[in-house]
């Protein structure tokens, strides 16, 4: 038996008929010369991981960890150095102690605002479980019980800022203005880098004491600059997306101006204290190489999500990105219109997993969001979104969000096992 066969043979025995299989191939002949463009963007992005590393001469010592109090922690001073230097930012804090994106970003928030200032955020509604911390849904602990007010300006129809409206909204209390990359559970395009540099300098002519900062989950090293090299004062994320590169256990980082970082650093820890405490334990080894991994595992979820896109392209559906538009970060959004679309997608997700394959994911009531949300991620480390992994709110437009896979052979495999899950339930067919 030839590879070829061998291989039909294999995704077979994973549940994928070889009409899934056939349909498949013409969708990847077309995406030839895109893939080339990632491979590009991925070794470009290699390298700069790597002249980081080497310029602050990581050694074997650094992959140690500390425990206690943490200080004098040569890993995790020199590993945020790292960051600081990948990111071109002045500083960077970059720590196990930080439980979440979501807790990284409000860290940053409550680091740099105080009582009577004003959050402005220019590119809409915020990710929804960050509604609780500014105080949209009123949670305990909020921005808005400190007296941090919050506005918005949403983005225009077609995706871009609205600078007239960005204008008018900025007042004397306005401190931080707040750019989210990613689209979240909202059917828009993610923002460029480019745009997202275009904005910076947009809020800094209006006052040069504006912080900007960048929720930059779901797209590092997808492009070859990052929003720290248009100006912005800080950009934020998570470990267990992409810079962790699928190794990273937890974590998130905050790379910025050394004010911006070491206000925030004060808040995570206590004052006085900041970057000198925050023991690493053992996770030290897994942040470096994840981060050394980084640029490739994220260019095989790119694939996956280009992929998603061209296959439900075909198909009829509304992607977000679609097959032709550049990607901006690794998510892919797909527009079913009927819930049972999303949770067949998820369940098709879960299938492929190597953990938990056999658990069938259910729409439920997942604190923080507004309505049921459904989520497939069956992965080594848990709710790591570089991972294949796929969830959505039950809501219209009964959209679901694509994201992750370690390698493009498995995120592949989680396309085709959605598609298949789909054809199988009489949802779809091919055209």
């Amino acid at each position: 038996m030839n590879t070829g066969d061998a291989l039909y043979e294999s995704y077979k025995k994973l549940g994928i008929s070889g009409e899934v299989l056939d349909f498949s191939k013409t969708i990847l002949k077309e995406l030839e010369s895109r893939f080339a463009e990632i491979d590009e963007i991925a070794e470009y992005n290699q390298m700069k991981v790597l002249q980081a590393m080497q310029k602050n001469k990581v050694s074997e010592m650094h992959l140690e960890g500390s425990t206690g109090y943490g200080y004098t922690d040569p890993g995790r001073d020199t590993l945020e150095a790292v960051y600081a230097d990948v990111f071109h930012t002045e500083d960077a804090l970059v720590r196990a102690q930080i439980a979440c994106g979501t807790h990284a970003l409000t860290v940053a928030l409550f680091g740099n605002l105080r009582p009577g200032d004003e959050l402005l955020s220019i590119s809409g509604k915020p990710y929804d479980t960050l509604e609780g911390v500014i105080g949209i849904r009123p949670e305990r602990g909020s921005l808005a019980e400190y007296g941090i007010t919050y506005r918005q300006v949403d983005l225009k129809e077609d995706g871009s800022f609205d600078f007239e409206g960005i204008r008018k909204a900025v007042t004397p209390k306005t401190k931080v203005v707040a750019i989210q990359r990613s689209k979240g559970y909202l059917p828009r395009p993610s923002l460029s880098v480019a745009s997202i540099g275009e904005a910076i300098r947009f809020v800094k002519s209006i006052r040069k004491d504006l912080i900007v900062m960048v929720d930059n989950c779901y797209g590092e090293f997808v492009d070859i600059t990052e929003p720290s090299d248009f100006g912005a004062d800080m950009v934020v994320g998570s470990l267990i997306k992409n810079p962790g590169g699928g190794l990273a256990p937890l974590g998130g980082y905050i790379a910025g101006t050394k004010e911006c970082v070491g206000n925030a650093s004060y808040r995570l820890m206590t004052p006085g204290l900041g970057k000198e405490v925050g023991a690493s334990l053992g996770v030290n080894r897994s942040f470096y190489q994840g981060l050394f991994l980084a640029p490739t595992v994220t260019a095989s979820a790119l694939k996956g999500a280009l992929f998603a896109a061209a296959i439900y392209e075909k198909l009829g559906y509304r992607v977000v990105p679609d097959s032709k538009e550049e990607r901006n970060d690794i998510i892919q959004a797909v527009e079913f219109g009927f819930p049972e679309g999303v949770i067949a997608f998820c369940k098709g997700i879960q299938a492929a997993a190597p953990v938990d394959s056999y658990v069938v994911p259910e729409p439920w009531a997942m604190p923080g969001y507004d309505s049921d949300v459904i989520m497939a991620a069956g992965a080594f480390i848990s709710g790591a979104s570089i991972e294949l992994s796929a969830d959505g709110p039950i809501k219209p437009p009964y959209a679901v969000y694509f994201q992750g896979g370690l390698t493009w052979y498995h995120a592949k495999l989680g396309i085709l096992k959605s598609l298949q899950m789909l054809l199988d339930g009489g949802y779809t067919k091919f055209k």
